[in-house]
C-alpha cells in the first residue's frame, strides 16, 4: 500500500479511541462514517470531470457544512440528515431516520475536516473497502453492540467463494447479506480470474448481485459497503432490499446462493398484548414453494435458498448443526435436498471462528437439478475441520491457510475427481464419502457425521489449553441455556 493510503487509514482508525471514550461505538463511528464519506463523494461527483445530477437538495450537500465549526456545523448536519432521509432512492434508503451520535462537536469538527482533505471518488475501491471491512471487523468484535452477528469470518467467505468459483455474467444472491461480505468476496474473484471486457464489467457492477437485511442500520452499512467497492449505481437500483426476505418469493432466480443466515433457530415477532406487556410469537411462513412448514428460521432459510436456485443454480450455505440432525421438519428438508439437488459436500467447521458462543456450524453445497424421479444426491462428502481443531478470535484465529486442504479436497476445477484422505489404515483422515443409501439409512437422515476420536476425551493428560476449555463450557452452557429457553416456552 502507498504512503497515502497508510496515512488516510491510520486518520480514519486514529478516531477510534477519542470516540470511544465519548461513548460512540464502532457501530455508531461506521454509521456516521457513512454518512459523511457519501456526503463528500456526492459532492465530488457533482464537480468536474463527472458533473452528475447527485440529487442533493440545493443548500444541504457537503461544502453547505464542511467550513462550519461548533454548534453550527451540528445544526447544519442535523438538519442534512433529516432532509436526505426523506428522499427517494439509494439516498433515502442511506439516511433514513439518521440522526447524529457524536455528540462532541470538536470531534465531529475533526472527522468532517479529515474526509474534506481527501478525494475519495479517486480512491481505488480496495484503500475504500479496506477502510470499511476493519471497521466492520472491529465492530463485530465490539461484544456489546451485538454486532457480530453478521460477520461471517472473510477466510471462511474466500473459501466458499473459491469453491463455487463464480463466473461472469451470472447472478449472486445472499438473502441475509449483512454488511456485504459474501458479494465482495465474488466480485474479488471474478475480477482477479477473468480479464473483463466492458459489458462484463458493467454487469458485474449493476446486475450481479441480489441481496437482503433484515435490520436497517447493517442494510445501511451494507448499501456504503457495496457503493465503496464499486457495486451498484447510487442513481440506479438498489441492489439489496431492507425487510424479511422469508416472507415471500421474491421472483428472481439466480446462479448461486452464498450466505450466512442469522443464527438462533426461531423467527419470531414481538408483539404487546392488551395489558400492555410484550410478547414473543414465533413466525411461521406458510408457503406454497416450501416443502415443510416450520417456525425453525435455518430449515426455512434453506428452503427459500433452494427456491432462488436456477435449475442448474448452486449454493454454499452456512447451517448449525441442527439443520443436519433435528427430526420432524428437519428430516423433511434434508430428505427433500438429497432428492432434488446435488447435496454433494458438507464442512464441519471448527469452534471459535464466530462472535456469538456457542455456535457449531457447517457449510453445505448443493447444486440444484431439474425435476426427476430419480434422487439426484449419489455421494455425500465430508470435512471434519472440526474434532481436535479449536481457534480463538483473537490469539488464534482462523486463517486462508487453515482451509487449503479443504479447497484442494473439493477440487473445484473437478468436483467429480475426488479422493478420500480417510482410510481403515488412516483413520485420521479428515475427507470422508458416504454413499446416499448410507445417509437415508440412519435415523431421521442424520447429516451430522464424524468418525474421527476426539483427542481429548481420549487422553486425560493431555488436556486442551484453558482458553479452549473456558470456550467448551461457554458453548454448553450457552446450548443448554438455549434448551431451556426453548421449555420454558413450550411450557407457556
Amino acid at each position: 500500500m502507498s504512503d497515502n493510503t497508510n496515512t488516510i487509514i491510520s486518520k480514519v482508525w486514529g478516531m477510534c479511541n477519542p470516540l470511544r471514550d465519548d461513548g460512540v461505538s464502532y457501530g455508531d463511528y461506521l454509521e456516521q462514517l457513512t454518512y459523511l464519506i457519501f456526503l463528500k463523494m456526492s459532492d465530488e461527483y457533482s464537480k468536474p470531470p463527472y458533473k452528475k445530477q447527485t440529487g442533493i437538495p440545493q443548500g444541504y450537500g457537503w461544502t453547505d457544512m464542511s467550513g462550519l465549526k461548533g454548534e453550527e456545523l451540528e445544526r447544519k448536519y442535523k438538519d442534512i440528515l433529516e432532509k436526505l432521509g426523506q428522499q427517494g432512492g439509494i439516498l433515502g434508503s442511506i439516511f433514513k431516520q439518521a440522526s447524529n451520535k457524536i455528540s462532541n462537536a470538536s470531534i465531529l469538527y475533526r472527522i468532517v475536516q479529515m474526509i474534506d482533505k481527501e478525494k475519495w471518488v479517486s480512491m481505488s475501491s480496495d484503500v475504500k473497502g479496506e477502510i470499511y471491512e476493519g471497521l466492520l471487523q472491529k465492530n463485530a468484535e465490539d461484544v456489546k453492540s451485538g454486532a457480530g452477528q453478521y460477520f461471517t469470518p472473510r477466510p471462511l467467505i474466500r473459501a466458499m467463494v473459491k469453491c463455487l468459483r463464480p463466473e461472469p455474467m451470472k447472478t449472486i444472491a445472499d438473502p441475509c447479506c449483512g454488511s456485504g461480505g459474501f458479494f465482495l468476496a465474488a466480485q474479488d474473484f471474478i475480477a482477479n480470474n477473468y480479464t473483463l471486457d466492458r459489458d462484463q464489467k458493467a454487469f458485474l457492477k449493476n446486475e450481479t448481485f441480489y441481496g437482503n437485511e433484515l435490520v436497517p442500520a447493517t442494510f445501511k452499512l451494507c448499501l456504503m459497503n457495496l457503493y465503496l467497492h464499486n457495486i451498484g449505481d447510487i442513481y440506479g437500483n438498489i441492489p439489496v432490499a431492507n425487510g424479511d426476505s422469508l416472507l415471500t418469493d421474491p421472483g428472481y432466480r439466480v446462479d448461486y446462493v452464498l450466505t450466512n443466515p442469522p443464527f438462533g433457530k426461531k423467527s419470531s415477532i414481538t408483539f404487546t398484548n392488551e395489558a400492555g406487556e410484550q410478547e414473543e410469537e414465533d413466525l411461521v411462513y406458510n408457503r406454497s414453494d416450501f416443502w415443510t412448514t416450520s417456525s425453525n428460521k435455518q430449515l426455512n432459510f434453506v428452503q427459500h435458498i433452494n427456491t432462488l436456485l436456477k435449475a442448474d443454480g448452486r449454493a454454499a450455505v452456512v447451517v448449525p448443526d441442527n439443520v443436519l440432525f433435528e427430526g420432524g421438519a428437519g428430516e423433511t428438508v434434508r430428505e427433500k435436498l438429497l432428492q432434488t439437488a446435488d447435496l454433494h459436500t458438507i464442512l464441519r467447521l471448527p469452534t471459535g471462528i464466530f462472535y456469538k458462543p456457542g455456535v457449531k456450524a457447517n457449510v453445505i453445497f448443493f447444486d440444484k437439478r431439474p425435476a426427476s424421479p430419480d434422487i439426484q444426491t449419489k455421494d455425500v462428502w465430508i470435512y471434519d475441520l472440526r474434532t481436535n481443531i479449536h481457534f480463538t478470535l483473537k490469539k488464534d484465529p482462523m486463517t486462508d491457510k487453515d482451509l487449503e486442504e479443504f479447497i484442494a479436497c473439493f477440487n473445484p476445477a473437478n468436483p467429480h475427481d475426488r479422493h478420500e484422505t480417510w482410510s481403515e489404515e488412516t483413520p485420521e483422515g479428515r475427507w470422508r464419502r458416504f454413499t446416499v443409501d448410507e445417509i437415508l439409512s440412519r435415523d431421521k437422515k442424520s447429516l451430522d457425521i464424524f468418525w474421527i476420536k476426539d483427542k481429548s476425551l481420549a487422553d486425560l493428560d493431555n488436556l486442551p489449553s484453558p482458553d479452549e476449555l473456558a470456550d467448551d463450557i461457554i458453548e454448553n452452557l450457552q446450548s443448554a441455556l438455549e434448551s431451556f429457553q426453548e421449555l420454558k416456552e413450550q411450557l407457556k
